[in-house]
């Protein structure tokens, strides 16, 4: 009886032993397909957010181009207007950014 007793545990032992493996088998594989789903969500936020920055910043770029080419019209219609003073303007901030230069070079 004692032996019968020792192999109905050890049954029973075994069966919730293969219980046990198929349910962390279950569970594994769930994981498994929760961790794909959410990794393919967020490939899918990053290229959408990747793909508005583009856009963005071909925004801002274009804009600042424009910028650009005006403050270039600006100064090539202020330069033909007075040469001279141009030149002189181009002088004296030459020579202040040398002297700024220069002072940094003695200490």
């Amino acid at each position: 009886m004692a032996t019968n007793a020792v192999d109905h545990a050890k049954d029973e032992a075994k069966a919730a032993a293969q219980s046990m493996a198929e349910s962390a088998s279950k569970l594994s594989a769930e994981a498994q397909r929760s961790f794909g789903e959410a990794a393919k969500k967020f490939e899918k936020v990053v290229a959408e957010g990747l793909e508005q920055i583009r856009a963005q910043s071909r925004t801002y770029a274009d804009n600042a181009g424009e910028h650009i080419d005006d403050a270039q019209r600006y100064v090539v219609e202020r330069v033909k207007e007075r040469p001279l003073v141009a030149t002189g303007a181009a002088l004296g901030v030459g020579l202040l950014i040398g002297l700024l230069l220069s002072s940094g070079r003695k200490n």
